[in-house]
């Protein structure tokens, strides 16, 4: 009965884990690009210490840093095509929301270039993870609409990259940026979310 009762179960479990609801997994694309603002492209740190680059070192094939600091959504849709599509993607992790926040855009704008960054990046064929980042002081601003619409379009959601290092001190730069050691915590984490989809 016990054998029985796990032959049973195990495809239950399989298709629990698998990545059967995230688009475009046959992508052809030939690299990794990294979208965001200051956190993407590394503030505060030495060249080589931001998330991207540490992130090259788990995967075989290139990973780019289209970071740009103090950018918004609004900015992310003009330069799209040349910072991310231009670069042949197979993934694009898009991390965005906390100078929206800073600078009052307001959140159904923001929710609107988050939708438009992600279905134009599908248009292409590739895959897409969308990086968390809680702002507000209270509950995270961002993140229902994130994961509808991650939900909506196939997306990886990478959760609360944050989380280990906002209140910790010896892994901030600064007030809001991380340390070399807290991008090292950030690599590791959207790692362990992308490789099931990468290799």
């Amino acid at each position: 009965m016990k054998i029985i009762f796990i032959s049973l179960l195990l495809p239950l479990v399989i298709l629990s884990c698998s990545p059967r609801n995230i688009s475009h997994l046959d992508s052809k694309g030939k690299t990794i690009v990294c979208f965001g603002d200051s956190l993407t492209e590394g503030y505060g740190v030495n060249p080589g210490e931001d998330f991207p680059s540490l992130l090259g070192k788990y995967f075989s094939i290139p990973v780019i840093n289209s970071g740009q600091s103090g950018e918004t959504t609004r900015d992310a849709i003009r330069r799209i095509d040349r910072d991310v599509l231009a670069h042949n993607p197979k993934l694009v992790i898009i991390e965005f929301g906390a100078n929206d926040f800073f600078k009052q855009i307001p959140k159904e704008e923001t929710l609107k270039n988050m939708e438009e960054i992600v279905s134009n990046i599908h248009k292409t064929g590739a895959m897409t993870a969308i990086a968390i980042v809680k702002v507000g002081l209270i509950r995270n601003r961002y993140k229902s609409g994130f994961e509808k619409i991650a939900k909506k379009y196939g997306s990886i959601i990478i959760p609360d990259v944050m989380k280990d290092i906002i209140n910790n001190p010896k892994l901030k730069y600064d007030g809001i940026h991380p340390n070399a050691e807290g991008y090292k915590i950030i690599a590791e984490q959207i790692s362990e979310r992308i490789s099931p989809y990468i290799e």
